[in-house]
Order: structure tokens, then C-alpha cells, then sequence
């Protein structure tokens, strides 16, 4: 099976974090994650994350640091997972394809029901 780069982030605003809810149409419905999406040929892992993220929510942030990325095989596809901390910089959250989204307490993340691929870095990020 392929495995596909994915890259998402973890959005700080202020001291809450942005969490997104997946739509009923997606795969894996109605599951939390950090936003994100698909590295394209060519592209870097920080355009993707910008782009991704100017894409899905129609804001720009500004990245901080790489953590550790996450290898997770669902039944369709593997992933590689890699996920960026990063601060909201400007711009007014807009759905473009999930369902809703939270801005949580770094303490609350645990309490979701989670992406799979993303429970490793949930856990990681509260550590930090």
C-alpha cells in the first residue's frame, strides 16, 4: 500500500488550541483532527501546511516547530502524519469542508473522539 504525506497543524490562538470536526461525507466521519491535508509534488512540507490551511479555513498562521510525525495505516490508505505547532496570525476562521470546529484548552483535547492517525500527536502536544 502507498503511503501518502500528510501535514497538519496545531493552531494556537492565544492559550486555546483549534481542533476540527470532520464532515458526515468524509472519510472517517464526524472524527476530530488537526487541519491539514495532502503534500503535493514539489511542494514543501511548510507551503502545504500554509496552503492547507488557507484552503480549509481561510486563515494564515505562522508555523513554530515540526513534532514528531506519525505513521498510521487506516484500511484504505497509510499515512505519514506531520504535524506543526503553530499561531494563528491573521484572518476570520471560515468552514471551506469540515463540519465545525472547537477552540479548546490544551486539557480538554483528550476529551474528543479522535482521528486515529491524530491520537499520537494529541498526546504529544499536551505533554508539551
Amino acid at each position: 500500500m502507498n503511503r501518502i504525506k500528510v501535514i497538519c497543524a496545531i493552531i494556537s490562538f492565544g492559550s486555546r488550541v483549534l481542533v476540527v470536526q470532520r464532515g458526515e461525507g468524509m472519510s472517517m466521519p464526524l472524527k476530530w483532527e488537526f487541519p491539514g491535508g495532502k503534500v503535493e509534488k514539489g511542494e514543501s512540507e511548510e507551503a502545504c501546511v500554509k496552503r492547507e490551511i488557507k484552503e480549509e479555513l481561510d486563515i494564515e498562521i505562522k508555523l513554530l516547530k515540526r513534532l514528531t510525525p506519525v505513521r498510521h495505516s487506516y484500511p484504505h490508505v497509510s499515512i505519514e502524519l506531520i504535524p506543526f505547532q503553530a499561531d494563528f496570525y491573521r484572518g476570520e476562521v471560515n468552514l471551506l469542508e469540515h463540519k465545525q470546529y472547537l477552540l479548546l484548552d490544551k486539557q480538554q483535547l483528550g476529551d474528543l473522539d479522535w482521528a486515529d492517525a491524530d491520537v499520537p500527536i494529541v498526546n504529544e502536544y499536551m505533554e508539551l
